[in-house]
């Protein structure tokens, strides 16, 4: 018998043992996503799957959410974390069903995404025999998840999933594996909620140590060049006005890396923009001849700091994290506080704020100054090409102007992922979703499907490369059935962008394996593909064009719309670094270094 939505809000209270009731494993999987007010599960079902899709379907409180393949369900789920600050969910089935999502677990890992992911086994017997679909999911996941659960007694189902969830969302965020053998579904059980989380070991902080806070304060009143650098950790850990009130308080440069777009108001005067391998040339500046960097939820990854051994030559570091393990791994720290970045930024506020009242502020005003030279001297910028074609540059920033406010940004791996973070105005977190650590091909397309299942009132746009959408594109059906009106701006030159232009830079010139199609041929033809899927297609190849057809694409409410902006199959991004280069070595559109100067 199924419980109704009265009876599950008395076993949510445990209060009347009367309330405890007998089903199935999977109808426990289900009433337990319902009791953890479980919105959406991404996912398709598979022949294993059906005792579980079944009452899913049926749901009261869940919508379940047809995709046409694990990983895009995977992606789905991580749009629907990143965007709305929840947990999100998938189911795969065994075998192939699970193998297919491993790409989306371990983006989420690397990016810190609470997703739990759901995946059917073999019979408990039938694990480790090498019977039909019988894989290893415990161990295969066992590095690229927080943690991994087999279930082998059904009525351990409902703590499991409680104590997964609670894994997923607390600490330093991530993916969790929930492994469910199939006779373990079909088995009897008593649905007892809530069930009590017991996880012996597993900490993390909540408070953050007084002596650190204190002797951070220290070195930031005399500090003479501070920055704040700004990690995704800020944004998940919901610390955005935190931070602008820190930042506000001492006058201190900000720097908001490619996880951490939204983290702080792209117009606040105080922000120097994107630093790392495509940042701006201001925002690298800031962090390159800084003396005291204070690092909020930010890693020091490889794409920020260039050649380690010359980043940031004179700098002491603050390092913020509520992850210990990150404290001091790339970069040696002064002074490391572990904790949660809204807490830690606060708690730095509360100490400086009366210092500052009796006149201690930090003397950075030459500081400022240079970093406005900087800004001032190599903008972010780009030209139009004289023949009125597009430039993907101006294609990104007409949508950016023309979309509404708070719309969701979603972007695939590549040159437009690198446009997308320098040429959309992020006012707001959580509006920015991307893959940062993996660099996953076709996370645009599924991630921007899950923002908009948990934002069902704002717009959502997906960035996409004409490479990157060939991968998950066929996800446009899941939302086409699903009624979600999402946007994909197609930045199509026919080419691996970002592979061609490190063959420009890098192997004079010699381009090869990076032609996708012709760009008169059309293959494939993105307008016809996109209605063959039940969207709507658009193209567009002139700048006159541009406005007219992203309204013609807003004014669609109920189906995708796919907008394919045709451009050069030539065009490079700027600024840059190549890889392992000193940040010292930034190339910019016309070949100038810029050395920093300046400063002294």
């Amino acid at each position: 018998m199924r419980p109704t939505p009265n009876d599950l809000a008395g076993t949510r209270t445990g209060a009347d043992p009367r309330d405890r009731m007998r089903m199935s494993g999977a109808l426990a999987l289900v009433c337990g996503l319902e009791a953890l007010h479980v919105e959406a599960v991404f996912g398709m079902p598979t022949p294993d799957l059906l005792p579980v899709w079944e009452p899913l379907s049926d749901s009261p409180g869940v919508r379940a959410v047809r995709v046409r393949h694990e990983q895009g369900a995977g992606h789905a789920a991580a749009g629907y974390a990143a965007s709305t600050g929840r947990t999100g969910v998938f189911v795969a089935g065994a075998g192939a069903g699970a193998t297919n999502s491993i790409t989306a677990l371990a983006d989420a890992n690397m990016d810190s995404v609470p997703v739990v992911a759901i995946a059917v086994q073999v019979d408990r017997d039938d694990i480790g025999t090498d019977s039909s679909r019988d894989v290893d999911v415990i161990g295969i996941t066992r590095s690229i998840t927080k943690h991994s659960f087999l279930v082998t007694d059904a009525g351990d189902l409902p703590r499991i999933l409680a104590e997964a969830f609670h894994i997923a969302a607390t600490g330093r965020p991530g993916p969790v594996v929930v492994a469910v053998p199939s006779d373990v579904l079909s088995a009897t059980t008593t649905f007892d909620w809530p069930a009590e989380v017991d996880l012996p070991g597993y900490e993390f902080p909540t408070t953050v140590s007084d002596d650190s806070i204190w002797s951070a304060a220290e070195e930031i009143l005399a500090a003479s060049a501070p920055v704040l650098y700004v990690g995704g950790g800020v944004v998940r850990a919901s610390a955005a006005d935190a931070l602008r009130e820190l930042a506000e308080l001492t006058g201190i440069p900000v720097v908001t890396t490619l996880m951490a777009r939204g983290a702080f108001p792209d117009g606040h005067p105080l922000h120097y923009g994107m630093p790392g391998m495509h940042g701006s040339v201001a925002a690298v500046a800031a962090l390159q001849k800084s003396d005291l960097i204070v690092a909020l939820g930010a890693r020091f990854d490889d794409r920020v700091t260039g050649a380690a051994r010359s980043f940031a030559p004179d700098a002491r570091v603050i390092h913020v994290d509520i992850d210990p393990a990150e404290i001091g791994k790339n970069r040696r720290a002064d002074i490391g506080i572990v904790g949660h970045a809204r807490t830690a930024i606060r708690a730095l506020s509360r100490a400086l704020r009366p210092e500052l009242a009796r006149g201690r502020k930090p003397d950075i005003g030459h500081w400022v100054g240079y970093l406005d030279r900087m800004r001032t001297d190599y903008p972010l910028s780009y030209d139009d090409p004289a023949d009125g074609s597009l430039s993907p540059e101006r294609v990104i920033e007409t949508v950016s102007k023309l979309s509404s406010s708070g719309t969701i940004f979603a972007s695939g791996v590549g040159q437009h992922q690198m446009w997308a973070a320098n040429f959309v105005r992020f006012d707001a977190p959580r509006t920015w979703l991307n893959s940062g650590g993996l660099g996953t091909m076709g996370y645009s397309v599924p991630a921007a499907i899950g923002a908009q299942v948990g934002n069902p009132d704002r717009e959502v746009w997906a960035v996409d490369g004409d490479g990157c959408f060939q991968m998950t594109g066929r996800e446009l059906a899941c939302a086409a059935e699903e009624g979600l009106p999402i946007k994909v701006a197609l930045i199509n030159n026919g080419n691996l962008g970002m592979v061609r232009q490190l063959q420009t830079v890098h192997y004079q010139g010699r381009h090869h394996s990076v032609d996708l199609a012709t760009l008169t041929r059309r293959v494939p033809d993105f307008v016809v593909f996109a209605e063959a899927l039940g969207c709507v297609g658009l193209r567009c190849e002139r700048r006159d064009q541009l406005e007219e057809t992203i309204e013609l694409a807003r004014a669609v409410t109920d189906r995708p719309v796919v907008i394919d902006f045709v451009v050069g199959d030539d065009l490079m991004v700027w600024p840059m670094i190549a890889a392992g280069a000193s940040n010292n070595e930034i190339l910019v559109a016309d070949g100038i270094r810029p050395l920093f100067d300046g400063l002294e």
